[in-house]
């Protein structure tokens, strides 16, 4: 309406307080889109602004839709990341929903947009960004995912505590064997035990030896990140590895907030020579993405096919090798990372390079 409306008692600092007034004076005041839910439909944004471009991106779904795609159809065949929109398109919405919430002209000219969360009306985002998003502009689409790669990272000070600790696990790998690893590479391992719901992952130590061991190299340096306290559980590994934890760097750490640490944990996992996560945890999965942002900068190889070739799950069962292949976007999200999100991520940097974007 044009007209200010303040906070409940004007209130600025709700911390402590039942934010319940505050999200239904957001919901009052902002417009927020209901409907825009994952699972049930892909928010997409036109190139340009202008109902003519809304009314391709109808167009576009309605052509996807007379022959739906299946996500059979994309494996290990993903479609060129600068691809015609349609086409990609296909592949974003394969097997999975029919239906576009579009940025539209209303959101657009909008103020404010609030996404609410509310478990009871079923809106909630748990979802990966990159599985909810699609851009007309395969640039455009390259730039969110690029931007949320090199700016919703962790802060330097936890990204430079991390690299002391690669460089000490490193120079320990070298000195152990200056000839055969003179690179002084490690393996890693996320290892969740905790309170995890999913059961079936919560193997012991001499099983996930026995599902990994084909992988890895007896008496290797291995890192391990976990959750789990106290090291006599690792025993089985530790028969076999050079097993070294965030625990034991203290003098790299010496002064970082503790806060910090399950952050180190995973940003030292991502640079083992091979990885092994644990299932359906998105803490493994991050460690997942960051290792696919490093393959497409140190081209490894299957790069271009989104393939991460030394990064497996250690459950032991079909999904243990489920990097070895493109995979698209599938249900449920939350078990695993996509290619999608890091395959040829800088497609079309040079060009822009050369403009001074």
């Amino acid at each position: 309406t044009g007209d200010v409306a303040f906070p409940p008692n004007n209130r600025t600092n709700w911390d402590g307080i039942d934010p319940k007034p505050l999200k239904e004076y957001l919901r009052d005041v902002t417009l927020t889109p209901l409907n825009w839910t994952p699972g049930s439909c892909l928010v997409a944004f036109p190139s340009d602004d202008g109902p003519q471009h809304f009314s391709e991106l109808d167009e576009m779904m309605k052509e996807v839709n007379a022959n739906f795609p299946r996500v059979q159809e994309f494996v290990n065949k993903p479609v060129p990341v600068n691809a015609p929109a349609t086409e990609r398109l296909r592949e974003a919405v394969a097997g999975r929903v029919k239906e576009l919430c579009v940025y539209d002209e209303k959101m657009q000219e909008a103020p404010v947009v609030h996404f609410m969360c509310d478990s009871k009306m079923r809106v909630r985002f748990l979802t990966h960004f990159y599985a909810f998003l699609f851009f007309e502009s395969w640039e455009q689409d390259l730039f969110n995912k690029r931007f949320v790669r090199d700016h919703l990272r962790y802060a330097d000070e936890i990204q430079c505590a991390a690299a002391r600790v690669v460089a000490a696990i490193r120079d320990r790998a070298r000195r152990r064997d200056p000839t055969g690893n003179p690179n002084g590479d490690f393996d890693s391992f996320h290892i969740r035990r905790g309170d995890f719901q999913y059961k079936a992952t919560r193997l012991e130590a001499d099983q996930i030896y026995e599902n990994t061991k084909d992988e890895l190299q007896e008496k290797a340096t291995v890192f391990v990140a976990t959750d789990h306290q106290g090291k006599p559980f690792f025993k089985p590994l530790a028969d076999h590895y050079d097993l070294v934890f965030l625990s034991d760097f203290k003098e790299e750490l010496k002064d970082v907030n503790t806060n910090y640490l399950g952050m180190i944990d995973q940003l030292v996992a991502s640079r083992g020579r091979v990885f092994f996560g644990c299932f359906h945890s998105t803490f493994s999965g991050f460690i997942f993405r960051m290792r696919g942002y490093h393959s497409q900068k140190e081209k490894v190889e299957g790069w271009d096919q989104g393939i991460l070739p030394k990064s497996y799950y250690y459950s032991g069962k079909h999904e243990k090798s489920i990097y070895q292949s493109y995979g698209p976007l599938r249900t449920p999200y939350y078990s695993r990372e996509f290619p999608i999100s890091w395959r040829d991520i800088d497609k079309g940097i040079e060009e822009l390079s050369a403009f001074g974007v």
